[in-house]
Order: C-alpha cells, then sequence, then structure tokens
C-alpha cells in the first residue's frame, strides 16, 4: 500500500476524489527499480500500471522479420519521464503490453495492481470515466511523440 497523498501529488490522479485515492493506494506499492531492469515485455499480460515516481524508463518495440524470423530490430518508441504512468495496456483491452519497458536509470515507481484496478472501475463508473479519460490523453501524448519519431526518421 501506499499513501494517498503520494498518489494525489501527480496530474494522472488530480480529479480523483479522495475516497477514490485511497482505494487506489490500497492495491499499489512502491518499488525501486535498477538502471537495465525490464518490468515488463511486450505482448505479455499487462498485470501492473505504472506511475514513474523518479528516474527514468525506456519504451522499446521488437520487429520480427517475416521470413527471416531470426532477424529482430527493437525501436525504440518512447521515454517515461518522472510524473508520467506507463503500462496503460493494464486498462486497455486485451490488456496485454504493447511495448517492453527498461529502466533506462536507477528509478522509484508505484505499481497498481491491474485487476483490482479493473475491479474498482466496475464498481465505481466515475473512477473508471475519469481514468479512461487520463488514459486517453497519455496515449494521445505517446501518439504525438510517436508521430515526430516518424517524421524525424523519414526526413
Amino acid at each position: 500500500m501506499v499513501s494517498p497523498e503520494l498518489l494525489r501529488r501527480y496530474p494522472f490522479f488530480g480529479p480523483l476524489s479522495a475516497a477514490q485515492l485511497k482505494s487506489i493506494a490500497m492495491i499499489a506499492d512502491e518499488d525501486s527499480v535498477q538502471q537495465g531492469q525490464e518490468l515488463f515485455e511486450e505482448c505479455q499480460p499487462a498485470n501492473q500500471l505504472y506511475l514513474l515516481i523518479e528516474g527514468g524508463i525506456d519504451l522499446s518495440y521488437k520487429s520480427e522479420e517475416e521470413y527471416h524470423p531470426k532477424k529482430t530490430k527493437v525501436f525504440s518508441v518512447g521515454e517515461i519521464n518522472p510524473e508520467e504512468v506507463f503500462g496503460i495496456s493494464a486498462l486497455i483491452e486485451p490488456y496485454e503490453f504493447n511495448a517492453t519497458a527498461v529502466a533506462s536509470q536507477d528509478s522509484r515507481v508505484v505499481k497498481i495492481d491491474a485487476e483490482q484496478l479493473r475491479q474498482l472501475i466496475s464498481e465505481d463508473n466515475q473512477l473508471g470515466y475519469i481514468l479512461m479519460h487520463q488514459i486517453s490523453k497519455t496515449a494521445m501524448e505517446r501518439l504525438a511523440y510517436t508521430r515526430v519519431q516518424l517524421a524525424a526518421a523519414w526526413g
């Protein structure tokens, strides 16, 4: 469990009521992550939603060539900075990570149990609305970042 006050400090959780923050804090834990440590891998079940407190996280995607399955390329698809959430696939079906997350430096994260969070959402529609609104904003920001990367790669 983490303190609801810890969550309240971050804009993603700002719109939530005290009771909603407390319910999420009850299913969350703070963790330290060492540089180079993998937090999750693409195509694996998205069992946690993460908040980066300090440090940095790199997101990457692995591409395998259809006719040469042993040839793979790893593409950087983003970086997570302090105060940002990641692992948003935990709230988006089919609940599988679509990238791999690796700590680019020693970091501190909050991990929120995805299954229990989805249960809270099913019991509190307002919580679900707020979180999905925040997740949508996060996804749009990541999409804009990806567009910039694509433009740079083609330019």
